[in-house]
């Protein structure tokens, strides 16, 4: 079996979520799941990293341009979104984006 293709980007994300407390991956659709207090809020995968949406912040994904996580041509994960270009490269940005992400498993 071949190792995900994603470990730089995983590190790297995993490094900027990390004050956001401790941040478990696990291999998923070929990428990875990230998760949080066995929660899962993320997906990285093909190099790119997705976020779980709800209906609140689902809109600013859209507005970006930003499309849902399509892991094979049949299927498609309308409540991950992928996590548009500058908001990983700013870690206060991705953590805020991360913190919305888990708050969709909140009432």
């Amino acid at each position: 079996m071949s190792l995900p293709h994603d470990d730089s980007l995983r590190d790297r994300v995993v490094a900027q979520l990390a004050p956001l407390g401790a941040i478990e991956c696990r291999p998923m659709f070929g990428g990875y799941g990230l998760y949080r207090d066995g929660v899962s809020f993320a997906i990285l995968y093909d190099g790119h990293l997705y976020f779980k949406t709800g209906s609140a912040s689902r809109p600013r994904y859209v507005e970006r341009g930003m499309r849902p996580f399509r892991p094979t041509p049949r299927q498609t994960l309308r409540t991950y979104y992928e996590v548009p270009a500058e908001v990983l490269r700013s870690g206060e940005e991705l953590r805020s984006w991360a913190e919305d992400a888990l708050s969709t498993h909140r009432g």
